[in-house]
């Protein structure tokens, strides 16, 4: 059966170490649109840190989609609007904020328009994830975050601190949430419903196609998910190995055009 949707995680995936689209990943990409293939690109970031990827790959027009915030949001790209929206509410917001206070971890939290933080002193990698998806950082007390649609908040620290805060996450909290891993620094923190591949299996209905015709291409643990759900499951080879175990394909690294490789070689071959 032919493949005709093909979701694909950024960072470590789409995108070179040095965040870079190599120009074959560039070509492959616009083969398989021109074939009629769904190219989607499925990621924990916000949609500010998306649009010029967006744009770089000709994924703009009418037909294109985006999954952003491990999948707490669809979105028709040519027009921005919403096809799937699951926020976290304000008390969902307080009872996290209070548990990073309890953990002793930085947090933020993410809406379409910004980063909000209520650590004065601002921790260094909210800094990093707000250069990296190109988003304002905004300080709020949590009182003042009561009118704001937070769709993803974040647990960031350095890694040993981040690993000892998990650690002693309780079971409720846990099984409250949807934790996922996505950067040693990283713990990101969705309602329960949320992930990538509850979105992409969302889509593909809308779209009339089966699992069975869908890929996806990921490296980390949060993208778990949708590897888990997809009829052809594909990990890079700079992948984590507990992903490697439950692919159907290993493809190239990131800086060896390993989207490219996987394209031409399981979609348009």
């Amino acid at each position: 059966m032919s493949i005709k949707l093909v979701a694909i995680d950024i960072d470590g995936t789409l995108l070179t170490t040095n965040r870079e689209i190599t120009p074959d990943v560039f070509e492959a990409i616009q083969e398989a649109k021109a074939a009629g293939v769904k190219i989607i690109i499925t990621t924990g970031r916000p949609i500010a840190g998306v649009t010029r990827i967006l744009e770089d790959l000709n994924l703009r027009d009418k037909g294109d989609y985006v999954i952003t915030f491990n999948g707490g949001l669809v979105q028709e790209t040519d027009t921005g609007t919403d096809m799937v929206k699951v926020p976290l509410s304000y008390e969902d917001y307080l009872d996290i904020e209070l548990m990073a206070r309890k953990l002793g971890v930085h947090m933020h939290a993410i809406t379409k328009d910004g980063i909000y933080t209520a650590n004065r002193d601002i921790g260094k990698y909210t800094i990093h994830e707000a250069t990296l998806v190109d988003m304002p950082v905004y300080y709020r007390t949590p009182e003042e975050m009561i009118d704001k649609e937070i769709v993803k908040i974040m647990f960031i620290d350095e890694p040993e601190v981040l690993d000892a805060a998990m650690a002693n996450i309780p079971e409720d909290f846990a099984n409250r949430f949807m934790l996922v891993k996505s950067k040693p620094f990283y713990l990101e923190i969705v309602d329960k419903n949320v992930s990538k591949g509850n979105a992409i299996k969302a889509l593909a209905k809308e779209l009339g196609i089966s699992m069975e015709e869908t890929m996806a291409i990921g490296d980390e643990e949060n993208d778990r998910a949708m590897l888990e759900v997809v009829g052809t499951p594909v990990v890079m080879e700079n992948g984590i190995p507990e992903l490697k175990k439950m692919a159907k394909h290993i493809t190239k690294s990131n800086d060896n055009s390993g989207v490219a490789h996987a394209i031409r070689e399981w979609v348009l071959s």
